[in-house]
C-alpha cells in the first residue's frame, strides 16, 4: 500500500467517527511528532498493539479488500496483572471485505455502532480447509441463530454477534448503504499470532513511502520523523 492510500482512508475515517460522533483516543489524532514527544505512551501503545491499523490483505485492492481499524485498549497476552480485554473501532467500507478468518484464542463481540448494514458471512471448516455445509450457530444479542454457511446475516445499528473461535467469519458494508462503524470487544487481541485466514493473506502489507504519514501506525508510534 501507498502512504497515501493510507493518509486518505484515516480522514475518511476521522470523518466518519465525527460524523457519527464517536470520539477516538485523544492520541488518534496525534501527528508522528507528536508521538515522538510522548515516549511512554508510546511504549505503551506498541507494546499492546495498540494504535492505527490499516491492511488490503495483500489484495493491491484496498477498496475491494481491506480493513482500517483503530486499537483502543489491549493487554499483552500471557503477561500476568495486564488488562485480560481489548476494544478496536473498524471503518468498513461499502463492499470492502474482511475475508474468511477466525482466531486460536479470541472470542469477539462485533457491535455495529453506526452508518450502513454489516453483512456478516460465516461458516465451519474441515480440518484440510473445507467449509462445511452445516449450519453454524451463533449469539446474536442474546438470541442463538443457525445460519447457513456463507449467507448474509445483516447487522443494523446497535445489532452485534458473538464470535468464538473456530467460527469463520468475513464481512463488509452493503453495497448502497454507506460506510459502517463497528465496535469490538474481545479477550486481548494479537494480531501477529491469533489471526487464522482460511487463505493465505498478507495481513501487514508494507507501505510505500510515497508522502509523509498523517498518523502513525501502532508499529510505527515513537518513531522519530
Amino acid at each position: 500500500m501507498f502512504r497515501s492510500e493510507v493518509n486518505a482512508a484515516q480522514r475518511q475515517a476521522v470523518a466518519l467517527l465525527h460524523d457519527l460522533r464517536f470520539a477516538p483516543p485523544p492520541w488518534a489524532t496525534w501527528s508522528p511528532e507528536e508521538w515522538a514527544a510522548q515516549p511512554e505512551v508510546a511504549a505503551y501503545c506498541r507494546a499492546r498493539q495498540m494504535g492505527w491499523d490499516v491492511t488490503d490483505f495483500g489484495s493491491g485492492d484496498f477498496a475491494r479488500r481491506g480493513l482500517l481499524l483503530i486499537c483502543t485498549r489491549n493487554g499483552r497476552p500471557g503477561v500476568p496483572g495486564d488488562v485480560p480485554y481489548a476494544e478496536k473501532v473498524l471503518l468498513v467500507g461499502e463492499g470492502q471485505e474482511t475475508p474468511l478468518h477466525t482466531h486460536h484464542h479470541k472470542t469477539e463481540d462485533i457491535i455495529h455502532r453506526g452508518g450502513g448494514v454489516l453483512v456478516m458471512e460465516l461458516a465451519l471448516v474441515t480440518s484440510q480447509g473445507e467449509v462445511r455445509d452445516v449450519p453454524v450457530p451463533v449469539l446474536t444479542d442474546g438470541r442463538v441463530r443457525h445460519v447457513p454457511p456463507l449467507a448474509p446475516l445483516a447487522l443494523h445499528p446497535g445489532e452485534s454477534i458473538t464470535l468464538r473461535p473456530g467460527t469463520y467469519h468475513r464481512f463488509y458494508a452493503r453495497p448502497g448503504g454507506g460506510p459502517v462503524l463497528a465496535g469490538e470487544v474481545s479477550a486481548v487481541n494479537d494480531d501477529l499470532h491469533d489471526n487464522v485466514f482460511l487463505e493465505a493473506v498478507g495481513r501487514f502489507p508494507p507501505v510505500e513511502p510515497d508522502e509523509a504519514p498523517l498518523y502513525p501506525l501502532w508499529s510505527e508510534v515513537g518513531e522519530v520523523p
